[in-house]
């Protein structure tokens, strides 16, 4: 099975690439900030639990977090040839997690594609979504405490990947479809 790490900060397009990518490929989509969002939408006690984190721009704990991927990973496997996983990992630990998780169902990550957008225009495209998407999270305060999250604890992730050979730098600046085109060109190397 190909699993695939899209990686960026906030509002660098990973959920946006993730579509097309399961469209182009079949594979299935694993965004943690979508599964928390529903479990916080249904009012289950995990919601309540993670709207204390998200709601001031923190990150879930890595424990939590890894449970939560084992069981919607372990429901997807079955009937997919691949599998994304978008807003995880974001910490070294829940790197190590994962590849725990994967190991232990006789998987590895494949690849790790990072999403390189500059943080003004991030800034912008969080503000612009949050005017249409009505995610508590895309206002500029909490979008600055994200962004200052992502620096200081999910970016060390970029050399992580890197020294397992694993990172593959896009420039996530520009048209959709030349970002796919360069997503697809690895993909279709694995």
């Amino acid at each position: 099975m190909i699993n695939i790490v899209i990686f960026g900060a906030p509002g660098s397009g990973k959920g946006t690439q993730s579509e097309r990518i399961v469209e182009k490929y079949g594979f299935a989509h694993i965004s943690t900030g979508d599964v928390l969002r529903g479990e916080i939408k249904k009012g289950t006690e995990l919601g309540k639990l993670a709207n204390d984190y998200i709601s001031k721009g923190q990150l879930i704990p890595d424990s939590l977090m890894t449970d939560i991927l084992a069981s919607v990973y372990d429901g997807l496997r079955a009937t997919s040839k691949g599998c994304i996983f978008d807003g995880f990992p974001r910490t070294i630990p829940q790197a190590e997690s994962l590849n725990k998780l994967l190991a232990e169902r006789n998987e590895e990550v494949s690849a790790m594609i990072e999403l390189n957008v500059p943080e003004k225009e991030l800034v912008t495209r969080l503000v612009e979504r949050g005017k249409t998407s009505g995610r508590a999270d895309d206002n500029e305060e909490t979008i600055k405490q994200r962004l200052n999250v992502y620096h200081g604890q999910t970016a060390p992730l970029i050399d992580w990947f890197e020294q397992q050979g694993k990172r593959h730098a896009i420039d996530g600046l520009g048209s959709m479809d030349r970002i796919f085109d360069d997503i697809c060109a690895v993909i279709d190397k694995l």
